[in-house]
C-alpha cells in the first residue's frame, strides 16, 4: 500500500499527537475510524502512545453528514502543534475553501508533520498542491472527477495509500485499515494486531486482495476473473476497449469471459462496460465542472446524441438534468 517506510516513532516512549480537521458534512465512520484505533492503542499498550485533538476550520460546532454535531477543541486559528493532521470532509471537498486551516497545515508541514486525508478530503490537499509528487486515493465516487482535475497526481484505486509523509484513505473502514498500518509502523505489529482484534477486524490481506477489495465491496463480485476485468474496464473508460482485447489482456477466451460475467452478474461484459461508463458519467456530472460534451468524451462516447440517449436510458433523465441536481 505504501511506497516508502517511515521509522517507528511511538515505540520509544514518545507520545504522538493527531489532529483531525473536520469540515461540515464530514463522514462520521471515517472520523471514528481514525480516532478509535488511537484510543485502543493506549489501552493495549497501557500508556499514552497517542493523543488527539479535533480542529474546526472556524469557531463553533461542526455537523457531520449524519446530523451528529461535535464541538472541536480548537479552531484553525488557535490549533496547537501536532505530529499528524488528518483532514476529514464530505463530498464537497472539491469546493472547500479554508485559508486559515491551510495556513496551519503548511506551518505544520514545515515543522515536520505528516499530512493525511480520508474520504474525499484528498481534493482539499490536492488543490493546495500538497499531494504533488505523491500517490493518493479517495472515495470511489470522486475518483473520476479527481483524475480529471489533477491528471498529474498518481491516483491509486486502493483502500489506502501511505506515501512518505502523506497518507490517504478511501474512507469508511478503509480508514481503519490505514490507521492499522500507521500503528504497525509506530508501535509494532503486535499492538496493531491487538487493535484489529479489538474492533473485530481482519486487515491481513494480500497486496492483490487489498487492491481489489474496494472493487469487491462496491460490486459484490467474488469471481476473480470478473473482478480483474472490471478493474481493467475502470482504468479504460475513455478508450473503450473491445471485448476481444480485454479477454486477451486477461489471458482467457472471449467466450470464457462472457460465461463468467453471465454467471456472476447476469450481464454481458459489454453490457457491464456500458453501464460502468454511464455510471462514471453520472459521477463526473455530480462531482466535476466538466462540460457535458467533455464528460461524454471522457466516458468513451463519440457523439453527444449517443451519449444523451444512453444516459437517459440508464438514469431516466438527460445529462443536463443530472448537472442541475
Amino acid at each position: 500500500m505504501s511506497s516508502r517506510n517511515e521509522p517507528k516513532q511511538a515505540a520509544d516512549g514518545a507520545t504522538l499527537t493527531f489532529a483531525v480537521l473536520v469540515f461540515p458534512g464530514f463522514p462520521m465512520m471515517a472520523f471514528s475510524s481514525v480516532i478509535e484505533p488511537l484510543r485502543a492503542v493506549n489501552i493495549l499498550a497501557k500508556r499514552d502512545c497517542y493523543r488527539w485533538v479535533i480542529i474546526g476550520a472556524d469557531q463553533g460546532t461542526v455537523e457531520a453528514s449524519n446530523g451528529v454535531v461535535i464541538q472541536p477543541g480548537f479552531s484553525a486559528s488557535d490549533a496547537p502543534k501536532v505530529d499528524r493532521i488528518v483532514v476529514c470532509s464530505g463530498g464537497d471537498a472539491d469546493h472547500v475553501v479554508a485559508d486559515e486551516a491551510m495556513s496551519w497545515i503548511r506551518k505544520s508541514l514545515r515543522g515536520g508533520a505528516h499530512i493525511g486525508a480520508v474520504a474525499d478530503a484528498a481534493f482539499f490537499l490536492a488543490r493546495a498542491g500538497l499531494l504533488d509528487g505523491h500517490a493518493c486515493t479517495l472515495h470511489w465516487t470522486s475518483q473520476a472527477a479527481f483524475t480529471e482535475a489533477f491528471p498529474d497526481i498518481e491516483l491509486r484505486r486502493d483502500l489506502f495509500v501511505i506515501d512518505r509523509k502523506r497518507f490517504t484513505s478511501a474512507g469508511g473502514v478503509g480508514s481503519l485499515d490505514m490507521m492499522l498500518e500507521i500503528i504497525t509502523r509506530d508501535c509494532g505489529a503486535e499492538i496493531a494486531a491487538g487493535v484489529a482484534e479489538w474492533f473485530v477486524h481482519s486487515p491481513l490481506r494480500s497486496s492483490v486482495d487489498r487492491k481489489l477489495m474496494p472493487l469487491r465491496l462496491r460490486t459484490g463480485v467474488q469471481n476473480e476473473l470478473v473482478l480483474s476485468a472490471i478493474a481493467i474496464m475502470e482504468d479504460a473508460v475513455e478508450e473503450r476497449l473491445g471485448m476481444a482485447e480485454l479477454a486477451e489482456r486477461l489471458g482467457v477466451s472471449p467466450d470464457k469471459l462472457e460465461r463468467n460475467f453471465r454467471a456472476e452478474l447476469d450481464i454481458s461484459p459489454n453490457g457491464y462496460y456500458r453501464r460502468l461508463r454511464l455510471k462514471r458519467a453520472a459521477d463526473l456530472l455530480a462531482h466535476s465542472t466538466l462540460m457535458v460534451r467533455d464528460v461524454a468524451l471522457a466516458c468513451g462516447f463519440a457523439s453527444m446524441s449517443s451519449f444523451a440517449r444512453a444516459f437517459r436510458e440508464e438514469h431516466g433523465h438527460a445529462p443536463k438534468a443530472m448537472r442541475r441536481h
